[in-house]
């Protein structure tokens, strides 16, 4: 099994197969705090839905080529995936595509609904197994729910994106959750 360790002073990450005993040898050196995270890897349980299960199988299949866009509206989307909060599967699905300097606004809008999406939940419970999948690779990332100012912004950028969000935001009496995924 791949672990990683992502400094905190640098962000940059040290990975190793097995057994952490490197840790009192020096391997670690020159950063005095670490944070340990696990990829996005297991047990896959595609979506019940199975327009999901076919755009994820289609991008994932074509590197992005293909099932890219939000059906036929030419809006692109990305492939995220999470740990289940409760069956702690891999689960998949794709959203809308709002990137701004690298960083990645993961929307839970579930179309207005007056309900978070299921998947909210997986990344409140595993904030640090999230992959993003935008063009061939997937990459790792960890979230964060965003909040005040920093959400305003975002929520901008992800209506600029996808202006139905707008909509959403006025059909449901909930806050609608912003994370901002971060590479790691």
């Amino acid at each position: 099994m791949e672990i990683g360790l992502l400094c905190a002073a640098t962000a940059s990450i040290r990975r190793c197969h097995g057994w952490l005993g490197h840790i009192g040898d020096g391997w670690l050196s020159g950063c005095s705090t670490y944070h340990l995270y696990m990829p996005v890897n297991g047990e896959y349980e595609p979506s019940p839905a199975q327009w999901v299960r076919d755009q994820v199988e289609a991008y994932e299949r074509s590197g992005g080529r293909e099932a890219n866009t939000l059906g036929d509206t030419g809006l692109p989307v990305v492939i995220v995936a999470t740990r289940g909060a409760r069956s702690g599967k891999v689960r998949k699905m794709a959203l809308m595509r709002v990137e701004h300097g690298g960083q990645y606004a993961l929307v839970a809008s579930k179309g207005g609904a007056p309900e978070h999406p299921m998947w909210y939940y997986n990344l409140r419970s595993h904030p640090d197994e999230v992959a993003i999948q935008d063009g061939p690779e997937p990459f790792d990332v960890t979230v964060r729910e965003v909040e005040g100012p920093e959400r305003e912004e975002w929520w901008e950028r992800a209506v600029a994106a996808y202006p139905p969000y707008a909509e959403y935001q006025e059909k449901t009496s909930r806050q609608i959750p912003v994370f901002v995924a971060t590479s790691r």
